[in-house]
């Protein structure tokens, strides 16, 4: 008898149907960042925020290993197949995203799942996605306090998600989601 797998398919199927509907919020995400960032560019970091959306159910759900960063590459998949043309910035942000969120578990040796350590991943991922917008949207164009706003926005955004995240998973794990399956 061949051994079992961590990945089970139950676990990848959970997986896939978490980044199926995140996928899809995430491309409605970025089909409003283009006019929100024209229109009202300090709260961009409340829209760009979803991207930890499948990382932080995945792993209330699930709590096991590698399924913050499973959940993020179907969620960018279907955001990509939406639009086609960002695959690149779905993929690359499904990457950052998810090892960034694995990494925080892996130091706690996925033990922990307590809600701190999550808001702690939205945080580290907050303060990555406003490092690098910081430079690729010129925020030094902003007087001081839009600057501060602006980075403010950008950590609250994944800390307001990572709530979100928390309470769908939680909602899931009651109805029953992470059981495993009766024999």
């Amino acid at each position: 008898m061949a051994p079992s797998s961590r990945l089970s398919t139950r676990l990848l199927l959970t997986c896939a149907a978490i980044g199926v509907a995140t996928g899809v919020l995430q491309a409605i995400a970025g089909a409003v960042s283009g006019p929100v960032s024209a229109a009202l560019p300090l709260v961009y970091g409340l829209v760009l925020g979803v991207h930890v959306l499948p990382g932080v159910i995945a792993q209330e759900v699930l709590r096991a290993p590698w399924v913050a960063l499973i959940t993020h590459m179907i969620a960018a998949l279907v955001a990509s197949a939406v639009v086609p043309l960002w695959i690149g910035r779905y993929i690359g942000t499904a990457l950052l995203i998810g090892l960034l969120q694995e990494g925080v578990a892996a130091l706690t040796r996925y033990q922990r799942w307590e809600p701190w350590r999550f808001f702690l991943s939205g945080i580290i991922v907050g303060a990555v996605i406003a490092t690098a917008i910081w430079f690729a949207a010129d925020v030094a164009r902003f007087p001081l306090w839009g600057q501060i706003v602006y980075v403010a926005l950008f950590l609250a955004g994944p800390m307001v998600w990572t709530a979100v995240g928390l309470a769908v998973g939680r909602g899931l794990r009651r109805a029953g989601v992470a059981r495993a399956p009766q024999r």
